[in-house]
Formats: C-alpha cells, structure tokens, sequence
C-alpha cells in the first residue's frame, strides 16, 4: 500500500462571500477548494440542482474517488450498474474506475457537497462546462480535455434507463 501525503502549510479557508459561483438555476456550482490549495489532498465543490436536474452525465475517474455528502434534498447517485437514491445527511463514496453520475431525485431539489480525492485541478473544468452553457465552447470540446481533468465520459444503460 501506498500512502500519498498532501503537502500545504497553511490553513485552508473559503469564506462563502468568496466563493466562486458558475452557473445559477437549475444548476449551479461553488468552487471551494482546489487540488493547488490542498497539497493534491482533494478538490471540493457544492454543487446545488434544481427540481430533477441532472448534475453529472456519467463519467469515470481513473485516479481518485468522490465523494458526495447531501445537504439537502434528494439526488440520485449512479454507483456502477446501481442506481441510488440519498436524501438529507447521507454520504456515498465512489471508488476510482467506477461509473458514476448524479442528478436531483424527480421532484426534488439537490444540494451536494463533492470531494475527490485525491485532488485533480478542477476548478477549469467547471469553467470550461461554464464556457458550454453559455455557447462559448463545443459540448464535443469536452473530450479534448477529459485526460487533463480525469474525467471520461461513457454510456450508461442503467442511468439512461432510470425514469422508464
């Protein structure tokens, strides 16, 4: 076993005023803290979803995990083949290698705080989903970049499946 030891010397610390905020309804991100702020130790963000919108198309990364802990509302969560329902205070993990997705429930809304760890520079790659939203860049760009950001994208029938 390896163990990876972050390295960073002084407190972290975002203030909420300070954030960062992309997007807005029905999504919306709040970059805290990135890889460069953390030693590599992770990368964070909140990430807050109106009724049933989709937060993540499904994706794998190859070097860390994720975490998402719900602070309110309902989201599901695609796990694998398994797709899970979270409300209020729960917490899923999901390994590196394992597809993943995550939108809020039908009906619902969806708050979520989201780890990777350990911490890939991401902050540019909420930018760049920005940059698409707004028609400043392709939805194809996407696939230059998923090396940099580790984050590629697959199909998947048991998210694309779970409404029918």
């Amino acid at each position: 076993m390896s163990l990876f030891v972050p390295r960073f010397d002084e407190t972290v610390l975002v203030r909420d005023a300070e954030a960062e905020v992309l997007g807005g309804a029905p999504v919306g991100v709040r970059l805290l803290a990135d890889s460069s702020a953390t030693g590599g130790a992770l990368s964070t963000v909140r990430v807050t979803l109106g009724e049933g919108a989709d937060g993540a198309r499904p994706h794998v990364h190859h070097n860390s995990a994720e975490m998402f802990y719900l602070l309110d509302g309902e989201a599901e969560v695609l796990s694998g083949d398994d797709v899970v329902t979270a409300g209020r205070g729960d917490l899923i993990i999901v390994p590196p290698d394992r597809p993943h997705a995550f939108a809020a429930a039908p009906g619902s809304t969806a708050d979520l705080l989201i780890v990777i760890a350990p911490g890939v520079e991401r902050f540019e790659y909420f930018r760049h989903l920005q940059r698409i939203r707004l028609g400043e860049a392709t939805p194809e760009s996407l696939l230059e970049v998923q090396e940099l950001y580790d984050n590629h994208f697959l199909a998947s029938d048991a998210w694309d499946g779970r409404h029918r």
